[in-house]
């Protein structure tokens, strides 16, 4: 059974993803083109009480969006927004609003495929399940993401990790989170595995 797409992705795993600093990121989000959540616990708006998902404006913790690398790694956010809201809620309580970490402001994985495909990060456009031009999964595609990903952070842990990595990367490009199942996937995958002699760690 294939697991389903990632919900989250990190600043940075976006930020490594997509060749850019975490800056551009927090300046994109700035203007309404990107959306950074978070996770908070319960706590109150005036009379309403928020929890869970909300949505940061990062010029309200700027400091920690410096390139130069130098700013705090947490921060007090003072007014936060609700997924399905348009207004910002301000934070009464805890008076000195809630704290987040920098690890813990994370982009959503429908809408990084969003941002990717309005802006053709990778160079064309997702139409249908990360298809080809033949109406096919873009295998070709794929390879080229196995040479990167060896090239740039070496080899997974395990066959099943960077399977599961494959079906992101394919969920990502795709209008509606489709990808290939495993056995498509691990079929193309093992000939690869055997020629760079790859081993599963020992259990």
């Amino acid at each position: 059974m294939a697991l389903p797409p990632r919900v989250f992705f990190t600043l940075q795993e976006i930020a490594d993803r997509w060749g850019c600093p975490v800056s551009d990121m927090a300046g994109w989000a700035a203007m309404g083109t990107l959306k950074i959540v978070t996770g908070i616990p319960p706590i109150e708006c005036g009379e309403l009480r928020v929890a869970g998902l909300v949505q940061i404006q990062p010029t309200d913790v700027l400091p920690m969006f410096r390139r130069c690398g130098t700013g705090p790694h947490e921060a007090h956010l003072k007014r936060v927004r609700q997924l399905d809201r348009e207004d910002w809620l301000y934070i009464t309580a805890p008076e000195e609003g809630v704290l987040v970490s920098f690890s813990d402001l994370l982009i959503l994985g429908q809408e990084v495929q969003r941002f990717e495909v309005v802006h053709n990060i990778f160079g064309r456009v997702a139409e249908s399940a990360g298809l080809g031009d033949d109406g096919d999964y873009d295998w070709t595609g794929m390879n080229v993401e196995i040479t990167r990903r060896v090239f740039e952070e070496g080899l997974p842990k395990s066959q099943g990790e960077w399977i599961r990595e494959l079906q992101d990367w394919f969920a990502a490009r795709s209008e509606t989170g489709e990808f290939p199942d495993e056995r498509s996937i691990r079929r193309r995958l093992t000939p690869i595995l055997k020629a760079l002699k790859f081993k599963n760690p020992p259990r």
